[in-house]
């Protein structure tokens, strides 16, 4: 794992006949992904992002909060 300013590169996973990929330990780790949580899978035409849906949500609610004020 290689670290610069918060920014992490864990290496590279390969993608497995389901279509499913390991997560490296140390993201595991930093990013407190357990077994059993929910991960949000977001995309555009240059990539994609993994997001636990927690913090998504937390970031809708604030948004939303922020609105009906």
């Amino acid at each position: 794992m290689q670290e610069n300013d918060g920014k992490y590169i864990f290496g590279v996973v390969k993608v497995g006949d389901k279509g499913q990929i390991v997560i490296p330990r140390d993201a595991r780790k930093i990013y407190d992904i357990k077994p059993g949580d929910a991960l949000l899978l977001l995309g555009d035409q240059k990539g994609m992002a993994i997001v636990k849906t927690e913090i998504f949500q937390a970031a809708i609610d604030k948004t939303m909060e922020g609105l009906t004020k």
